[in-house]
């Protein structure tokens, strides 16, 4: 049991060192944003708002900056952030200093300093485990069927070099096995072949929907006007006589890929995600479970859901919600194997199939892009505010003698049981028919906790810390969206920042007070902020705070505090300087 224990600290330990590195990345790329926008703001000394949002800057900058182990940064801070005390909320002298914007220039250089330190010391970090010679980029994946062994490996590395991925037959029982195995955007043939002609994958390709529309240049010795014209009624693309030179192959195929390319888009995939569409889908799983016939092996099938993704479209309007649907598209793209296929099934409904994956793999793939969602926003807007989503999934695995409508319904009942049982979870169709109505119940009544903060790196922070207690976390980057998610979704932790935009902390609560009551008593709160004025205090526990910690403060007295306010761990409460 101990042993136990140890490797799950172990392993909590790795992914809070992962994360942390991750986010210090993060928060410098973040912190030159600030930078630049706190010299903007000390220019316009005529606009009414800019002294407001220096001070919330200046006030994120110092309870977030020691967090992630930059301390000195946060103490610069902290030193400027009375001059601009004064922009505060409820500030105890409203009247400005003397020419607080020239004061102001040396803190501003000295921040500038401390992001080129840590940036440079960060870069060396990079170099140190950098590969000297990184690969090109991919250009697509090719396959090269020539029997001849010397011109078929020249070819194929000469467009490696070129950046393609290149797979080699040398005959047509070689090519018709790779074909069924990978996915590929071209296809290069020679005629000639023992001991089957080139022709007979002509037959091949045309007898399958799914395979006819790979594009195919032939080259062959023959240069005979009747094998061109047969090619070219069998479906060739193009036709070039060997010998040839390499540079006028290569400028033919990067043309013809390009102009495929285009027609696939319109006929094969969605044109708002760029992944497949349904028809190409069916089609392609289809392929599979007849591929399956002959050469049985594992296949499996996710099915995926964001969750409340209506609201999300009325709250930001559907063109936010048609770029988050772009960017889950991306990351279901960039999580996946090379014979993954991704397609958006209908709606905010995606499908991922796995030929040659059980569902525990196809599992652990869709597990990675849930936490990836968990760890970066899916898109951010031009006003810099970031859009994240959860989503729900199930996953189904083929069994002999099951059809294709069958094995989508298995996956998209696991998915709707994900949903049931609280969203933002991964269901497998063998578990969900064992999950009982009892424990559904059981999941319905998990806690739930709001995350209001206007510093997206903290919220991913906390929200990591918070995982394992098994609550159902939400976010929100603002006070007006905090105070609509305790309306709507009745949490029973707010964990609130003092200082936000649209509706500060005290604000909200002052709100929720009076216009909800009910949710009021209902929800306790932790209130993190960076000012540690006895009146904050004072004036927070007459509006029902229940807890209160000041910026920076320790991750692991969070999750202790968070623990007792939810009643998951017996303790006293006190109040956190």
């Amino acid at each position: 049991m101990n042993g136990t224990n140890d490797q799950r600290e172990t392993e909590r330990s790795r992914r809070s060192r992962k994360l942390m590195e991750e986010g210090r990345r993060l928060y410098l790329d973040d912190l030159a944003k600030q930078l630049d926008r706190l010299g903007e703001l000390l220019k316009e000394e005529g606009d009414e708002e800019a002294p407001a949002e220096i001070y919330r800057t200046l006030h994120t900058m110092k309870g977030s900056a020691p967090i992630f182990g930059f301390r000195q940064a946060g103490k610069v801070a902290e030193e400027w952030l009375p001059l601009w005390e004064w922009a505060a909320p409820d500030p105890d002298d409203p009247l400005p200093p003397d020419k607080p914007q020239e004061r102001s220039l040396p803190f501003l250089e000295r921040l500038g300093l401390e992001l080129a330190y840590h940036r440079q010391q960060l870069e060396l970090g990079r170099l140190e485990t950098s590969s000297p010679h990184p690969a090109p980029p991919s250009q697509g994946r090719l396959l090269v069927v020539d029997d001849d062994p010397f011109l078929r490996s020249y070819l194929a590395r000469r467009l490696r070099l070129s950046g393609y991925e290149v797979d080699e037959a040398a005959n047509v029982e070689t090519a018709t096995r790779l074909l069924r195995e990978r996915a590929y955007d071209l296809i290069t043939l020679d005629l000639i072949m023992e001991p089957q002609s080139g022709y007979e994958l002509f037959h091949y390709l045309k007898a399958d929907p799914t395979l006819k529309w790979i594009p195919l240049i032939v080259l062959s010795g023959r240069g005979e006007l009747g094998d061109k014209v047969r090619c070219f009624e069998l479906g060739a693309d193009d036709y070039i006589t060997k010998p040839f030179q390499f540079e006028e192959m290569a400028a033919r195929l990067s043309r013809l890929l390009a102009r495929t390319k285009s027609f696939e888009h319109l006929a094969f995939r969605d044109p708002l995600t760029g992944v497949y569409n349904r028809r190409y889908f069916e089609s392609r799983l289809h392929q599979e479970l007849r591929r399956l016939e002959s050469e049985p092996g594992p296949l499996s099938l996710a099915f995926l859901d964001l969750d409340r993704f209506k609201s999300i479209n009325d709250t930001y309007g559907h063109s936010i919600g048609d770029l988050i649907l772009q960017g889950m598209a991306y990351l279901l793209q960039q999580n996946g194997g090379p014979g993954d296929l991704v397609a958006r099934f209908g709606g905010e409904e995606f499908v991922v199939l796995f030929p040659g994956l059980g569902r525990k793999e196809a599992h652990e793939r869709i597990e990675a892009v849930r936490r990836r969602v968990h760890g970066q926003p899916v898109y951010r807007d031009k006003e810099g505010r970031s859009h994240s989503v959860t989503f729900s999934a199930g996953i189904a695995e083929w069994k002999p003698g099951m059809g294709g409508d069958r094995l989508v319904r298995l996956a998209d009942e696991a998915m709707y049981r994900a949903k049931e049982t609280g969203r933002d979870r991964i269901i497998e169709a063998g578990d969900a028919e064992n999950v009982t109505e009892a424990a559904a119940e059981a999941v319905r009544r998990r806690k739930r906790i709001l995350i209001a903060d206007d510093d997206e790196l903290l919220r991913s922070i906390i929200r990591s810390e918070l995982e394992e207690l098994g609550a159902d976390l939400i976010e929100a980057r603002d006070g007006e969206e905090a105070f609509a998610l305790l309306r709507d979704e009745s949490p029973d932790l707010c964990i609130l920042d003092g200082l936000m935009p649209r509706l500060d902390g005290f604000g909200l609560l002052a709100r929720l007070k009076a216009e909800l009551p009910v949710q009021a008593e209902r929800t306790r709160i932790l209130m993190l902020t960076g000012r540690s004025h006895e009146k904050d205090r004072a004036g927070g526990l007459r509006l029902g705070i229940h807890d209160y910690m000041t910026k920076p403060f320790s991750l692991v007295e969070l999750e202790m505090r968070v623990k007792r306010l939810l009643q998951l761990e017996e303790g006293p409460l006190s109040i956190c300087p």
